[in-house]
């Protein structure tokens, strides 16, 4: 996935149970709150609320983690412009980072996702590797003859 950038501050926000967040680059913004319980946070709530704060102009990807064990995550996500998704590749990135930044977690761990598990390693130049299963979403086809020339 490339390399993690940050300067390694915690975001100045602070919303219901949402405090602490760190802000990871994965060639897009992320803030990453850890939690006790991923579950419990109402993130139709506080997803939007973070999402568009004013410490985010271009809005940011939010992710609520909880640490089940230093090589297991438990994530749940709000993307900027889509809201919760199943799961967000970069967003599992940006967690794993902010989790082992901290030495809450190792630099190798799974993320487990509303929609599946991914196997991360933060390496020793900054790159974050990402393995999981992947499936087509749909097939189909593009009419392209209605098309007016020049477009």
């Amino acid at each position: 996935m490339g390399p993690a950038q940050s300067d390694w501050q915690v975001a100045p926000i602070s919303t219901g149970p949402l405090s602490n967040g760190m802000v990871i680059d994965m060639g897009n913004p992320h803030i990453v709150f850890v939690v006790d319980d991923a579950q419990g946070v109402d993130l139709c709530t506080f997803g939007p609320q973070i999402e568009n704060h004013s410490h985010f102009p271009d809005r940011t990807n939010v992710e609520i983690v909880e640490i089940i064990s230093p090589t297991k995550i438990r994530m749940r996500v709000w993307e900027r412009g889509a809201g919760i998704t199943q799961a967000c590749g970069s967003g599992a990135c940006a967690a794993l980072v902010a989790t082992a930044h901290q030495n809450l977690t190792e630099r190798k761990a799974d993320v487990v996702l509303d929609g599946g598990t991914l196997s991360l390693e933060w390496l020793d130049n900054g790159n974050v590797l990402m393995t999981g299963p992947v499936a087509t979403s749909f097939l189909g086809t593009l009419d392209l003859s209605n098309l007016r020339s020049g477009l």
